[in-house]
């Protein structure tokens, strides 16, 4: 049945108290991890951190399958909960683990024989450092186990929406990364295989406690494991398809990673690996977002609720977006002064690479909801098909670039212009498929985000050229980026009912 307008109202403040709880979660992860960053970048040095990045990208496959196995469960689990059978939760979850432990057996049988092959012969390892790096394949390889293994009790704690435990437990494995990067100071020995190796014993730690706090608190995670043939059979194939778009996206990050490498040598690694930190993060923010709206999109879409999954994918569109500006805009001005300030080094491109990073991210996660709603539908074939057809040419377009003389930023170039193109494709396939409002997506959604993108870089601007460089100028900058930001959002962006509810939000501080 539809949603009512009182369930709406509900959902919505769950969405906002979820989506605080893990923006919470977000600032102490990032604060965590910049900080980590940079003792790592201390205690490794360029070389060994590009090689540390250069390396696990050939293991990113397993964390490729990750998403497009996470995504099919939390479908999965999301819908069975909409519809209120909770034998068929415990029926998913059971299905899920043994989905996932072929899905191990699988990976690791390819990686540690094709794999390996790779990085024995095609990577450009540095001299002397080959046995270093067969430790970090191996610990890579390990962490990504126990990360798929994690999957269904994840996709569980997400479906229920239980957000704080989801951002307590992100907190703890920030915190043991953190303990992880202060012990490499006061180690000997090789900090790079040390550092794999402490890593893969987080991902235990991290593997355990998801484990444990699922099957104190959801029935459906204590029933016993057993194998249900057509539930797994339907589910495989929803990963498999949802796999190829994930798998794709792998050749447009990860295997760019690896043709960097092979054609610019492993020195490049590090600007790269400095600009994946910061893309890591402004996708992080962007997934907080997106992991406080799935849930609803499904179950609402599940439910028959169409417009509202319509409008909860429009207003999780328009959110990433602006957060998406306030990093864009200050890294479009002050990159290599940021880079500096955040990792307290700054390799040669670092900072130009990290702002086209960011405009790639921007190019494709403010488009991020459009997959969920696609997944809530359960036909995903078609649509797979036509996106991982067009976006699977940035890595032939960007080796071609290379060959042809142009410099590695160029690679963030091909991603974006291609992703222009997947973008409009995703909006007519949904429209066809959903009767999503394309119209309404373009006037509340993309215009606003143009319209308060200009706003802020008019204000910024002429205090980027009238300012000499500096400290005091980069203060300036940041402010008045994010400032500009934010007034065009209160005039241009958000909705009477979001102003009225933003209003409410900040005076119970004041009263």
């Amino acid at each position: 049945m539809p949603v009512g307008g009182a369930n709406i109202s509900e959902n919505s403040r769950r969405i906002a108290k979820n989506t605080v709880l893990l923006y919470f979660r977000m600032f102490l992860l990032m604060i965590i991890g910049l900080f980590t960053t940079r003792i790592i970048l201390r205690t490794l040095g360029f070389d060994d951190y590009g090689l540390f990045n250069a390396v696990g990208s050939v293991v990113a496959l397993g964390n490729v399958l990750c998403a497009s196995v996470a995504s099919a469960i939390s479908r999965y689990t999301a819908a069975s909960l909409g519809e209120g059978d909770a034998d068929k939760s415990g029926r998913i979850f059971s299905t899920s683990v043994v989905v996932v432990i072929c899905m191990v057996l699988a990976v690791v049988l390819i990686m540690e024989t094709v794999g390996l092959w790779f990085l024995r012969t095609q990577m450009d390892i540095p001299a002397g450092r080959e046995a270093a790096a067969g430790w970090v394949f191996q610990c890579a390889l390990g962490v990504f186990s126990l990360s798929l293994l994690s999957i269904p009790f994840n996709a569980t704690i997400i479906a229920h929406e239980r957000m704080s435990a989801f951002a307590w437990i992100s907190v703890l494995e920030a915190m043991l990364k953190l303990g992880v990067a202060l012990a490499l100071l006061w180690s000997g020995g090789d900090h790079l295989v040390l550092y794999a190796f402490l890593l893969l014993g987080v991902a235990f730690i991290v593997r355990m406690t998801y484990g444990i706090y699922c099957r104190r608190n959801f029935a459906e995670t204590r029933v016993k494991i057993r194998f249900e043939k057509p539930l797994f059979r339907e589910m495989m194939s929803f990963a498999g398809w949802n796999f190829l778009g994930s798998g794709t996206f792998l050749l447009n990050t990860q295997g760019v990673n690896v043709a960097t490498n092979i054609f610019f040598g492993v020195a490049m690694n590090a600007p790269r690996g400095i600009a994946g930190q910061i893309e890591n993060i402004a996708r992080q923010f962007v997934t907080n977002i997106m992991t406080a709206f799935n849930p609803q999109v499904t179950k609402s879409y599940v439910g028959g609720n169409r417009e509202y999954s319509f409008e909860l994918v429009c207003k999780a569109s328009k959110y990433s977006g602006l957060l998406l500006l306030m990093f864009l805009i200050p890294y479009a001005f002050e990159a290599d002064s940021l880079s500096l300030l955040l990792f307290g080094r700054n390799p040669a491109g670092s900072g130009l690479f990290s702002t086209l990073a960011l405009l790639c991210v921007f190019v494709d996660m403010v488009f991020l909801g459009f997959v969920t709603l696609e997944l809530a539908t359960g036909d995903i074939r078609r649509y797979y098909i036509i996106i991982s057809s067009v976006s699977i040419l940035i890595l032939p377009l960007t080796c071609l670039a290379f060959h042809l003389g142009a410099p590695a930023q160029a690679a963030y170039m091909v991603f974006a212009g291609v992703y222009v193109v997947v973008d409009a494709l995703k909006l007519i396939i949904l429209h066809s498929q959903t009767g999503f409002p394309v119209g309404k997506f373009l006037r509340e959604v993309l215009v606003c985000l143009v319209v308060v993108a200009a706003v802020s870089a008019a204000v910024t601007l002429p205090v980027r050229l009238l300012m000499v460089p500096g400290w005091w100028r980069l203060a300036a900058v940041v402010a008045l980026s994010i400032a500009g930001i934010v007034v065009a959002s209160w005039f241009v962006a958000l909705t009477d009912g979001e102003r009225s509810y933003v209003r409410d939000f900040f005076a119970k501080f004041v009263r």
